[in-house]
């Protein structure tokens, strides 16, 4: 299972409505899963079994940013991250500014 959260660092608070975009990076890059943050900036979870191998998470943070009028130096973000066999869940939070971002993984 994979699940994301987007925290606005600048405004501190979740950053609803932001689209995010999960593609499976084995040979060719291949869309897997689409969906936007609810009120609380959280995707629970995305649909479908999670293999083993590269991930990358794709967060289109402009049109977030026009949205509170705040100007944004991201268009999107990309995080590539790696699945191994055998774990249950992955949370990827993005902790997000118009000037900045950080991740890590989550529990």
């Amino acid at each position: 299972m994979l699940s994301t959260h987007v925290l606005d660092t600048s405004r501190g608070m979740p950053a609803g409505g932001v689209e995010v975009v999960l593609f499976r990076s084995a040979k060719a890059r291949t869309e897997v899963g689409r969906a936007r943050t609810d009120a609380n900036g959280r995707i629970k979870e995305f649909d479908g079994a999670m293999e083993a191998g590269w991930y990358e998470l794709v967060f289109f943070v402009a049109p977030y940013f026009a949205g509170t009028g705040a100007p944004a130096f991201y268009d999107e973000i990309t995080i590539r991250f790696r699945i191994d066999a055998g774990e249950e869940h992955y949370h990827v939070p993005l902790l997000v500014s118009p000037w900045g971002y950080t991740t890590y993984r989550g529990g």
